[in-house]
């Protein structure tokens, strides 16, 4: 093709390769003929923007990478990690770079101090030092001495425990990129509440309001050895500090004694454990005391409500029964304050709840999730379920096993019994992915293929039950239910899994989920990544990692509120507007985000699996060698 050349008025000269034969031509000439009559300046700056728009595309161009992992198996993966620098807020990185240069500076001073002859105290260090946020573990450049570690063991029965000699505010903790992710979240929630809600039970992001349950700061207790377990001096002092001043069990007000004994007795017994401050201690005595009136009903099972000032002891407002899962979801923390104080009249008040409870005529194992405190008999015409009113049963079969060092064979006995009750009559596959599942037994009779959020749990208690020598079968099986409740979240448009969900029974159905309209909110529950949390403990799958990210990533999405932490949400299948409930959960900082932070871990002694039991909210207590003895 004929080449034509055509000069400008600045004498620059350019060849602009088209054929004047050629008709095709005539749209070219007439565009050269516009840009002819543009000044100089006005070509020069097309050109100009013509450049930077290439260049920007080049450089931000899309991404078309697939977003979310493999749900039909597990495969050993890396965290994702394509740019770790998101994962933080710009004040959180700016606040990791200040106390890099606090802490920096600190050592110099201490150097300098050594240097003159005297050793100045060490200052509370909560960060990290870290020089960029990247998928491995990060330490300070600091070198300090651990202090002591107290823990009483009066008589040396605690198994382990002092063997693993945990310094949770050692300045030398070792964080991975997700775990600071999992701080900044808890961090956000924690300072929100302390604005608006400080010393209140429960506190409200929406309407920066709070409100009362127990009258008894439960987001504060309940919170507390998830603020040690991350290592947060500064939170810890001002949770100490309220618990020191400022907690009193002498409200004239009812409480649930399931609720109070797993969030506020487990949590102040679990601080204790952590830490040896006697003063957890002896809160957990008193708030112990005010509850035993609770089991001065006829047939010794405990009504569900007391007062704390009168301890005037009652069945729920809603009628005669306690909840099952209620009434046998207190052992753990009544019998370790038993050990820890050497009186065995909260050992011998549980037992004899769950003694009661053993003789009671079961189908195949499982239980109706109402019992009656007035007789003591199980209602056989209630639904027997793995979620609501019946699932920490199951749960704490298995762990009082385990906190009695395996030696009281009965738990072990009973839970093996329920699970081979639960395979017969409850567990189903959906169609069409076959996704295995709990139902229920409406009336102890009729299935229904129903399973809530809180039937999640049981994956992971199944996985710790074959990691303590129970068959194998039991790790297939959990590892089948976390893949199911997995799914519960991945196949939502929010990717967050709501509170019920029904499996579909019909060949060839196409979805094997289905979501009532009221089912279909999320209370941040703890109950999947707790799973997660035991699947990835026991079988070391990174895979596990991944899911349990996922999950925090929809989190941080749909449920957080800049500045003022995490809400409830009411619809997990409108990603545009799930719309929030405006309330902040404490089980999402005594749990969700506790073991969102110990899935993330590369710190083999943080909560080892086989020196502590871990309650049904998850407070970690020890597990001792032998059944307590008077």
């Amino acid at each position: 093709m004929m080449q034509t050349s055509r000069s400008f008025r600045d004498g620059v000269s350019i060849n602009l390769g088209f054929d004047p034969h050629d008709s095709s031509t005539h749209k070219s000439q007439s565009w050269m003929r516009s840009w002819r009559r543009l000044s100089s300046l006005q070509r020069t700056m097309i050109i100009l923007f013509l450049c930077i728009g290439i260049l920007c595309f080049i450089y931000f161009g899309p991404s078309f990478q697939s977003e979310e992992p493999s749900v039909n198996r597990i495969k050993p993966r890396n965290l994702p990690h394509d740019n770790p620098m998101d994962m933080l807020s710009p004040k959180a990185l700016h606040d990791i770079q200040m106390e890099k240069e606090r802490i920096r500076q600190q050592h110099q001073n201490r150097i300098e101090a050594e240097n003159a002859g005297h050793k100045p105290p060490l200052e509370a260090v909560d960060n990290p030092d870290v020089e960029e946020p990247k998928h491995q573990l990060v330490q300070p450049n600091i070198e300090e001495q651990k202090p002591d570690k107290v823990v009483e063991d009066k008589d040396n029965d605690i198994g382990n425990l002092m063997e693993n000699d945990f310094d949770y505010f050692a300045p030398d903790r070792k964080y991975t990129t997700q775990q600071l992710a999992v701080i900044e979240a808890f961090k956000e929630c924690w300072s929100a509440y302390k604005k608006y809600a400080w010393g209140h039970d429960e506190f409200h992001p929406v309407s920066k309001g709070n409100s009362e349950w127990f009258g008894t700061g439960l987001t504060i207790v309940d919170s507390i050895d998830t603020i040690v377990i991350m290592g947060l001096e500064k939170e810890y002092e001002e949770a100490r500090e309220y618990v020191s001043n400022d907690l009193s069990f002498d409200v004239d007000k009812d409480v649930n004694l399931f609720e109070i004994t797993i969030r506020e007795l487990g949590g102040l017994l679990s601080s204790y454990h952590l830490t040896g401050d006697d003063l957890f201690k002896k809160k957990a005595i008193e708030l112990g005391d005010r509850l035993l009136p609770c089991f001065n009903s006829p047939s010794r099972v405990p009504f569900s409500d007391v007062n704390l000032r009168t301890g005037n002891a009652h069945p729920p407002r809603w009628g005669p029964d306690s909840s099952t899962s209620e009434v046998t979801t207190i052992q753990l923390e009544f019998k370790d304050l038993s050990r820890v104080t050497g009186d065995p009249k909260y050992k011998d008040a549980v037992e004899e709840v769950y003694n009661h409870v053993h003789e009671e005529p079961k189908k195949d194992g499982l239980v109706p999730i109402f019992i009656n405190a007035q007789t003591g008999k199980l209602r056989n015409s209630a639904t027997i379920s793995f979620g609501a009113r019946g699932d920490s049963y199951y749960e704490y079969l298995l762990k009082q096993w385990l906190q009695t060092g395996k030696t009281e064979m009965k738990y072990k006995n009973d839970f093996v019994q329920a699970v081979e009750g639960m395979q017969k009559h409850l567990v189903r596959k959906s169609e069409p992915s076959k996704l295995t599942y709990i139902g229920e037994l409406l009336s102890g009779r009729s299935f229904s293929p129903k399973m809530d959020h809180l039937v999640c749990f049981m994956g992971g208690t199944l996985a710790l039950g074959q990691a303590n020598g129970l068959s194998d079968d039991f790790l297939d099986l959990g590892r089948e239910l976390t893949h199911t409740c997995y799914q519960m979240y991945f196949r939502m448009p929010t990717k967050l899994s709501p509170e019920i969900v029904y499996f579909n029974q019909a060949s060839g159905a196409e979805e094997d989920l289905i979501v009532k309209p009221l089912d279909a909110h999320n209370l941040l529950r703890p109950e999947t990544v707790e799973s997660i949390f035991y699947m990835y403990r026991i079988t070391k799958d990174e895979g596990y990692r991944e899911w349990g990210w996922k999950i925090f990533q929809a989190f941080k999405k749909h449920c957080r509120i800049e500045g003022f932490g995490y809400s409830s949400i009411s619809n997990v299948k409108n990603a545009g507007n799930p719309g929030f409930r405006d309330k902040l959960e404490s089980f999402f900082l005594s749990e969700t985000l506790k073991y969102l932070f110990l899935l993330f871990s590369d710190e083999p002694d943080l909560i080892p699996l086989d020196k502590f039991v871990i309650n049904t909210e998850g407070h970690p207590l020890p597990i001792y060698k032998s059944a307590f003895s008077r």
